[in-house]
């Protein structure tokens, strides 16, 4: 690889250190502010995740466009100073007038790592469209799987290191570090836009992509942005507590995300998919049954992990057939039908949790994931043949 590319990595990864730090923080904090701050229920909670996720998707999928026409480095750039603008709106504030418009910038959505849109998550298809552009397809999954593994542990640090601060305090200093790693951005060689906005060509694929997202973002906005208020409103934890599970969890999860590239070679994308999500899926259906904190501690440690196990594989599997000139906007498509049908599921749970209605979004994370599981099979195959470059080469191949 030349130097300049190794560099353009590198900065890529300061940047999205610094963005994950900050992230694992202010997934701890807010949901400790919102509910034991401002006293506020978990509805009010579901419907801020449900606002910043809808602001995420749209944000998302403009930076997907603008990245295609305008360019890829100047749209990553601002769409990285959105988080820390955020945290300082919160900071400065105690009125949900002025938290709920900093939530939609920042992206607090709680819907998953950063790659998945989580906090933050307006970058995602800029930064993964660059990388891609970066990688050849033979190591894609590799760097996806790294990029993927630091964003998860420095996330977890982020949770970890809000033990030692205040809950407002946290959203100044997250602040401040997410500021870091955005002047480097400036430094990154990348080809400019055309200009213009061309006519998708592979409209067939990003559709099914598209389709499997929407359904991993519902079932997904149905029990994640709620598990930590569920350890809050259950069994009473406190932060300092809750932090360290979080920590463990999270660099679990991103540990488990490094056997990527082993799962694609051993299994291929749609098994790899289908094993770790299938179990996932069990740990989450029975995990509001267990009201035993132990237990549940364990299933919150593991159940994410994996989620996320087989993620760098779907994104690796995305870029691999599209093409570039369309890359940005098909990575953006599939993050607002993720995230829109995420913040219909966190707007529903949001209202049956703050009934105590604890187990309906569990059973139907079960029932939607096993579905969307099927339909992986149904597109995609369970063969590990190279995937075709577009949808025209797919029919010529017919």
């Amino acid at each position: 690889m030349a130097n300049s590319r190794k560099t353009d990595i590198y900065l890529l990864a300061v940047s999205r250190i610094t963005r994950s730090i900050a992230a694992g923080m202010i997934n701890v904090a807010f949901p400790y502010y919102i509910l034991t701050g401002l006293h506020y229920g978990a509805f009010v909670i579901g419907l801020i995740y449900v606002s910043a996720t809808v602001a995420t998707a749209v944000l998302g999928f403009l930076s997907g466009v603008t990245t295609d026409v305008w360019g890829k480095r100047g749209t990553l750039i601002i769409a990285s100073i959105f988080l820390p603008i955020s945290a300082i709106m919160v900071y400065m504030s105690q009125s949900l007038w002025l938290i709920v418009p900093a939530a939609m910038l920042g992206g607090y959505s709680a819907t998953g790592s950063l790659a998945g849109g989580g906090i933050g998550g307006a970058v995602q298809p800029i930064e993964s469209a660059i990388l891609a552009s970066l990688t050849s397809n033979k190591e894609r999954t590799r760097y996806f799987s790294v990029f993927t593994f630091i964003s998860g542990v420095t996330a977890a640090l982020g949770a970890l290191l809000s033990k030692v601060f205040d809950v407002r305090d946290i959203f100044l200093a997250a602040a401040i570090i997410s500021v870091v790693g955005i002047p480097g951005l400036w430094r990154l060689h990348v080809a400019d836009a055309t200009g213009k906005i061309r006519r998708l060509k592979t409209k067939t694929t990003i559709g099914k992509f598209t389709l499997t997202g929407m359904l991993n973002g519902f079932s997904q906005g149905l029990v994640v942005p709620f598990l930590i208020p569920f350890f809050v409103l259950v069994y009473h934890v406190p932060k300092s507590e809750m932090s360290v599970y979080a920590f463990v969890s999270g660099a679990l999860g991103s540990f488990a995300i490094l056997g990527a590239p082993y799962l694609e070679r051993t299994f291929g994308f749609v098994k790899s998919v289908v094993l770790t999500r299938g179990i996932g899926l069990l740990l989450f259906t029975v995990f509001p049954i267990i009201r035993f904190l132990p237990v549940s501690v364990v299933i919150y440690i593991l159940a994410p992990s994996l989620r996320v196990a087989a993620l760098p594989i779907q994104q690796s599997e995305l870029t691999k057939r599209v093409d570039d000139d369309e890359m940005g906007r098909a990575l953006g498509i599939n993050q607002v039908a993720r995230l829109v049908a995420s913040s219909t599921g966190t707007g529903l749970s949001g209202y049956l949790i703050d009934t105590a209605l604890f187990e309906i979004p569990f059973f139907a994370y079960g029932l939607i994931m096993a579905g969307n599981l099927y339909l992986y099979i149904k597109f995609f195959g369970t063969g590990k043949g190279k995937p075709p470059e577009s949808d025209t080469e797919s029919l010529e191949a017919k």
